[in-house]
């Protein structure tokens, strides 16, 4: 859940090595998620439940030494309840899709939002696009249409797996919008800290309602506590450490070790078969992302951490 400030476009990044070993290593961490979700023999929202719910008190350590000064007030409560119901959504939509489709294309269409953000700047501007932003538009539409046609000759069940997917991309750009403006007063961890407070009743409402299993089995507590360790943790808090020292297109490329990630776990450990036409599919869709991130920090918010 990194931003990327105005002042250090202005004034220039100062990033070192260890910057960029954490933005990598905190994509790594991030993409192995799908992974873990289905080592988890819990439910895939029971384990999106634990993931969010199991390090709320190192995150509520961590937003205590970086609170910001003041009282929150109700409208900024309200939005970051809103930014917890979207989020859980999002987990809830993202894990079943998991299950049901290739870990490559779990990872990017997961990552959809920050390009479905970009058709909501474009009209929120009332402006015609740029060529980068255009180019993103048309690689975004041209690279899920390979994939989803791709995975529709695969079988119905992993075309059913993607379209979740694609809803969870929808709710995580409804659940940034909300949480930009509370980033910015109340610090990334407490925000983090609120939102998974917000949003882990929810997913164990959905899991309960559901009918999924909520505690481990023969499993353990081994895949949930990974999870919830790179996920929440080591990922998003590398994120944190690192995505201020980067520009946008930095960011951009790193992001792009997600779906690298994701499709060579699906190759090695489930025998996921990558053709060309998925690999043109998955250049196409992350060229977008990547165009998206190079945009001005101050028109989009950014990608899923």
């Amino acid at each position: 859940m990194g931003e990327t400030s105005t002042t250090a476009d202005k004034n220039g990044f100062q990033a070192g090595a260890w910057h960029f070993a954490a933005l990598i290593a905190g994509n790594i961490a991030l993409a192995l998620g799908p992974w873990l979700v289905r080592l988890a023999d819990t439910g895939p929202v029971s384990a999106a439940f634990w993931r969010l719910f199991l390090p709320i008190p190192l995150i509520a350590f961590l937003a205590w030494r970086g609170r910001a000064p003041g009282r929150l007030d109700r409208k900024l409560a309200l939005l970051v309840l809103a930014a917890g119901v979207f989020f859980a959504l999002d987990l809830a939509s993202w894990h079943v899709g998991i299950e049901r489709t290739r870990l490559g294309n779990a990872v990017l269409f997961g990552n959809s939002g920050s390009v479905i953000l970009m058709f909501w700047g474009l009209v929120a501007l009332r402006r015609a696009p740029s060529w980068r932003e255009g180019g993103g538009v048309a690689a975004a539409l041209l690279g899920a249409a390979i994939l989803l046609g791709r995975s529709l000759e695969i079988s119905t069940t992993t075309f059913v797996g993607d379209l979740f997917c694609l809803f969870a991309g929808l709710c995580y750009a409804f659940y940034l919008l909300p949480a930009q403006r509370a980033r910015g007063e109340l610090g990334q961890w407490s925000v983090l800290l609120l939102v998974s407070i917000a949003a882990s009743p929810l997913l164990l409402g959905i899991a309960v309602l559901a009918g999924e299993p909520v505690w481990p089995g023969d499993a353990g507590w081994t895949p949930v506590l990974l999870l919830a360790l790179s996920s929440q943790v080591i990922g998003q808090g590398l994120l944190v450490y690192s995505l201020k020292n980067f520009p946008p297109l930095i960011i951009g490329m790193a992001l792009l070790t997600q779906p690298a990630v994701g499709a060579t776990v699906g190759w090695l450990v489930f025998g996921e078969l990558l053709v060309p036409l998925d690999i043109l599919g998955m250049v196409l869709v992350a060229a977008a992302l990547l165009l998206a991130k190079s945009a001005p920090p101050e028109r989009l918010p950014t990608a899923r951490s």
